[in-house]
């Protein structure tokens, strides 16, 4: 089975993994409900980490970074239903069914969300869906399954609406605050500026007035500090770090590692001086 199958396109996504843990960075444009059929889901962003095992439910807030990790149990699979909740159709939902935000929410982007028999049901009548290569769903079935969901979303958690139905655009928020905490997520430049509000060409000039260098020069010489202090103080291995730290390659660490400190990042372990 292809991994991950679209059951139907742009908006329901069935994940499958069959023994392999596989981790990974994910940005969500649109908030997404996650269905968690069996293995472990593991979600870490720059404020919360998140676990869940088969049967449990996840909202997972819009506008985000974070890093997934799913790992099957002994002997299992893994599977994962993703629903993505998108502000086109939250758009009708709040139409249809005469529903608005009433205040601005406070609570956190993201949320476990606890069973009752509802939402139960409703899991169990997708999960069909996702198992049955050959089974269609339509559009309009689809878009149904999707309300449905909503609707039992906010039966389950009133306060919910005012979580899935402010769709003000992003404001304008404290950079220096946002970059600390999410440096070393490896997305794009013009990620980090729609995460903050801000077009990227106010996104680079807003960083160079704080940070007093252009984002990609910060980024890279953050991550590799940081790389250092964990190779140092927390006696960490370079091939445990890299990935976690933005760089796409081991390789590509140790040479921009070995180019700022004059010395490879494996003879930290050992103690060495720069030569």
């Amino acid at each position: 089975m292809t991994s991950p199958a679209e059951i139907l396109p742009g908006v329901i996504f069935y994940s499958y993994l069959s023994a392999e843990r596989k981790e990974k960075v994910c940005f969500w444009n649109h908030h997404t409900l996650i269905l968690q059929v069996s293995g472990q889901f593991i979600l870490e962003t720059s404020g919360q980490t998140i676990s869940m095992t088969g049967g449990e439910m996840l909202l997972i807030g819009k506008n985000q970074l974070g890093t997934l990790t799913k790992t099957p149990l002994p002997g299992g699979n893994y599977e994962t239903i993703v629903i993505s909740l998108q502000e086109d159709l939250l758009r009708k939902i709040v139409l249809e069914e005469k529903l608005e935000a009433d205040r601005k929410y406070s609570g956190p982007p993201n949320l476990l969300i606890p069973s009752n028999e509802f939402l139960q049901g409703y899991f169990q009548s997708i999960v069909p869906y996702a198992r049955s290569s050959g089974a269609a769903m339509t559009d309009e079935m689809g878009i149904l399954k999707v309300k449905e969901g909503v609707k039992l979303l906010l039966f389950a958690l009133p306060g919910l609406r005012n979580f899935l139905f402010d769709f003000s655009e992003p404001y304008k928020i404290d950079l220096e605050k946002f970059m600390l905490s999410n440096f070393h997520f490896n997305v794009p430049i013009e990620k980090f500026a729609q995460l903050t509000g801000r077009s990227l060409a106010a996104f680079k000039r807003d960083f160079l007035k704080t940070f007093g260098t252009p984002p990609r020069h910060w980024l890279q010489d953050k991550r590799l500090t940081e790389a250092k202090h964990l190779i140092e103080a927390k006696h960490q291995r370079p091939s445990a770090i890299y990935l976690d730290l933005g760089f796409e390659s081991l390789s590509h660490f140790s040479y921009s590692f070995k180019k700022k400190f004059g010395m490879a990042p494996t003879a930290l372990n050992y103690g060495l001086s720069p030569t």
